[in-house]
């Protein structure tokens, strides 16, 4: 292994470690519904976002919706890779 390559994986630790807890409190602040400081900036974007999905932020989602939904955004992503590697051959 070359140096750079030794420098790339111990930075990449430092910076993992370093952010593992700031990350970890913001998500706990999320999970548990507490305001974040992002939410003065960016709340009207995720309101206008559920509203135009037609998300409720509020409401459960059921296991079998989650699991259909699942589904179908996977079969979309299949779908998007599949046509992306068949229009690559077509730009040649």
């Amino acid at each position: 292994m070359t140096g750079n390559g030794i420098f790339q994986l111990a930075f990449y630790l430092i910076v993992l470690l370093v952010l593992a807890k700031p990350l970890g409190a913001y998500m706990a602040r999320v999970y548990e519904g507490r305001p974040i400081a992002l939410t003065r900036a960016l709340g009207w974007l995720e309101r206008l976002i559920y509203r135009v999905s037609g998300v409720a932020p509020t409401a459960e989602m059921g296991w079998k919706t989650y699991a259909l939904t699942m589904l179908v955004f996977n079969l979309a992503g299949v779908l998007a890779v599949y046509a992306l590697q068949r229009l690559q051959a077509c730009s040649r």
